[in-house]
């Protein structure tokens, strides 16, 4: 299989972790990309599972080195990123790279990787749904929900930038949707 990516982005709270869990579940040749934070873990995140977790200098350090295919700093201190050490270890093993990062991360992405790369954007029916699907995660602050509120609003604009968008209203139709779509994409 040649090197082929499947990026999956979502302002929080549109369900682009369990779509990609979907996915995953699917396809044993498509392979996470451990995305690096500076971001503290949340719940029972664990470093090297759901993140690569470093502090904000050490990041900004990996940036300095050239060791990233693409990063955002998405909040003041708060950095996202893809280290080609990861993209590299996924091709290597022959596998179908699964990106799921925040919306400004998946346009960069796209443009690195081009004709090898399927961009989904998953949205959650309205900015309302969004809200009450992140109280109910009960895992952020209402401040931090407000101000993921408000930056979703400004994601939602960067749908058009994506190959495909998937509107997350009803789950199982979703999944069923993403699973054509990457299906569509692995058989090319």
């Amino acid at each position: 299989m040649d090197n082929k990516v499947l990026i999956f982005s979502a302002p929080s709270g549109s369900g682009k972790s369990t779509v990609v869990g979907h996915v995953l579940g699917l396809h044993p040749e498509i392979e996470f990309s451990v995305s690096a934070t500076s971001r503290l873990p949340r719940g029972e995140e664990k470093d090297g599972v759901e993140y690569l977790f470093y502090s904000a200098e050490a990041f900004r350090q990996l940036v300095k080195d050239d060791k990233f295919v693409e990063f955002e700093e998405v909040y003041p201190d708060r950095f996202y990123g893809t280290l080609k050490s990861e993209v590299n270890r996924i091709w290597a093993r022959g596998h179908v790279i699964v990106f799921d990062v925040d919306v400004k991360g998946g346009v960069n992405l796209k443009k690195y990787f081009g004709d090898k790369a399927l961009s989904v954007f998953i949205q959650a029916p309205s900015v309302e749904e969004l809200r009450r699907r992140l109280e109910l995660r009960g895992t952020d602050t209402p401040e931090a929900i407000d101000q993921r509120v408000a930056k979703a609003a400004e994601e939602m604009t960067y749908a058009p930038l994506f190959d495909r968008i998937l509107v997350n209203d009803d789950l199982a139709t979703a999944l069923a949707e993403a699973e054509a779509m990457v299906t569509g994409f692995l058989n090319k």
